[in-house]
C-alpha cells in the first residue's frame, strides 16, 4: 500500500494504465539541505523494519512507495518476500540472507575484461530500460551552501534486488559512462544515504572486475534492517591530517574516509575518494565501495552511536563473471559483512570461516595491497584541505 501524499506533493506512482508509463515523464525529488540529517539517526533496540510501518523520511516514503507499487505490477524478475536472514556465530557479526531467486533469475554479468573498459551501447545498459523502471530523478536545490551543483541522478529499480528497495542510482543514462566513478555519482550516493532516516539504507559501488554486471555508470542503494560491522569497526590513521584511515578489523582491511556531516567537510571527501578510485582504475586494479552512517575513525565498538558518514574502499583482486559453485560473490555488501546466499544448502551450512576464507580468497597479496597503500597514502597527503 501506497504512503498517503499530501495534495501538494508530487507523486511517484504510475498511472494505472501501462501506455501512460512513458508519457507521464520521470517525476523530480527535489531536495535542500535541511533534508540531509546528521543527527538522531540511530539504531533502536530492535531492528527497524520497513513493512510494517510508514517510511519516516521524505525520502523513504517516496522511494518505498513508488518500490512497492512496482513490486506490485510485476516489473522485477521475482517477487522478493522476507528473506530468511541469520547472524553467523562468531566474532566478526556477519549477516547472511538467502536469497535464492537473485541467485537464479538476475542477468547475466556482462563480458568484462578490464577494469578501464570502455562502454559499449550494444550490450545492455540503462537506456534499454521499460519506462516504468524509473522511480524519480534525485535533484537538489541549486546552491546549496558548500556544494557543487549537482548533476541529474535517476533512481530506477534494480530489476534483481537483494533487499528491500533495492535501487540503482544512475547518472543521466544518455551521457553513456561506463563505470568509473565520479564525484557527482559519489555525492548524489552520499547526499541519498543522508535523506534517509533509516539507519540501514547503504550505497555501494563495484568497479569492472569487482562484479559489476552492467557496464554503465550506477550505485547500488538498499535498505538492510540490521547493523553491519564495518560501521562502528576500529581504524587506524594512515595520514598525520586524518583524512585516510585503515580497517584492519575482518570482514577485509579498508580504507577508510569519514566526513561528519554536508558542506565542504563532505565536498573535500568526495575529491579525495574519487582520486582514490581514479587511481585504481588507472591502474586496473578492481574495487568495491561502500557508504553507510558509521562511528568516527579510531577506537570504535560495534555498538558505537553513528555519527557521520563513513565510506569504505577495498581494492581487490579482479574477478570477471560469477563464481556458481560458490555459497556468495564477494562484492560491495559482502566485503561490508552482508552476505547474501544464493542455496539453502549453503545457507544453512555456511560458518564465519568458511566466509572469511572466501573474501580472503579475493583480496590482493600483500605485498600488493601495500604498494596500494603507499601509493594511496601518498596521493591524499597532496591534498591541500
Amino acid at each position: 500500500m501506497a504512503a498517503p501524499q499530501d495534495s501538494n506533493e508530487t507523486s511517484y506512482l504510475l498511472p494505472p494504465n501501462s501506455k501512460d508509463w512513458e508519457e507521464q515523464g520521470v517525476p523530480d525529488f527535489v531536495y535542500g539541505q535541511k533534508e540531509l540529517v546528521l543527527e538522531g539517526i540511530q539504531w533502536p533496540r530492535t531492528a527497524p523494519s520497513l513493512r510494517d510501518r510508514t517510511p519516516r523520511s521524505r525520502f523513504d516514503s517516496a522511494l518505498c512507495s513508488a518500490w512497492r507499487q512496482r513490486m506490485e505490477l510485476g516489473l522485477f524478475r521475482y517477487r522478493l518476500g522476507e528473506l530468511q536472514t541469520q547472524t553467523l556465530p562468531g566474532a566478526v557479526g556477519f549477516v547472511a540472507q538467502l536469497n535464492v531467486e537473485r541467485g537464479v533469475q538476475r542477468r547475466r554479468p556482462q563480458n568484462i575484461r578490464s577494469v578501464k573498459q570502455a562502454f559499449d551501447p550494444e550490450q545492455f545498459n540503462f537506456n534499454k530500460i521499460r519506462p516504468g523502471e524509473v522511480l524519480f530523478r534525485l535533484l537538489r536545490e541549486p546552491n546549496l551552501p558548500g556544494a557543487l551543483q549537482q548533476e541529474d541522478i535517476l533512481v530506477m529499480i534494480n530489476v534483481s534486488p537483494l533487499e528491500w528497495g533495492h535501487v540503482l542510482l544512475v547518472p543521466e543514462p544518455t551521457r553513456r559512462l561506463p563505470q568509473r566513478l565520479l564525484p557527482g555519482a559519489l555525492r548524489a550516493g552520499v547526499e541519498a544515504v543522508l535523506l534517509s532516516s533509516h539507519p540501514g539504507f547503504r550505497v555501494g559501488f563495484n568497479s569492472l572486475g569487482g562484479l559489476a554486471s552492467v557496464n554503465h555508470l550506477h550505485l547500488h542503494g538498499y535498505y538492510l534492517a540490521h547493523r553491519l560491522p564495518v560501521e562502528g569497526a576500529p581504524s587506524e590513521p594512515l595520514d598525520p591530517r586524518g583524512h585516510l584511515h585503515l580497517l584492519q578489523a575482518p570482514p577485509a582491511p579498508g580504507f577508510l574516509f569519514y566526513t561528519s556531516g554536508p558542506g565542504p567537510d563532505l565536498e573535500a571527501l568526495i575529491g579525495r575518494v574519487c582520486r582514490a578510485t581514479d587511481y585504481l582504475t588507472d591502474h586496473d586494479i578492481a574495487h568495491n565501495l561502500f557508504v553507510t552512517r558509521g562511528a568516527p575513525p579510531g577506537k570504535t565498538s560495534p555498538s558505537s552511536a553513528l555519527t557521520g558518514i563513513r565510506v569504505i574502499l577495498w581494492a581487490r583482486k579482479s574477478s570477471f563473471g560469477v563464481k556458481e559453485g560458490d555459497a556468495f560473490n564477494v562484492a560491495l555488501c559482502e566485503l561490508a559483512g552482508h552476505l547474501p546466499v544464493k542455496t539453502s544448502q549453503d545457507f544453512d551450512s555456511l560458518t564465519e570461516a568458511a566466509a572469511l576464507a572466501l573474501i580472503q580468497d579475493c583480496l590482493l597479496p600483500p605485498a600488493q595491497a601495500e604498494k596500494v597503500q603507499a601509493a594511496l597514502v601518498a596521493l591524499i597527503a597532496q591534498d591541500k584541505q
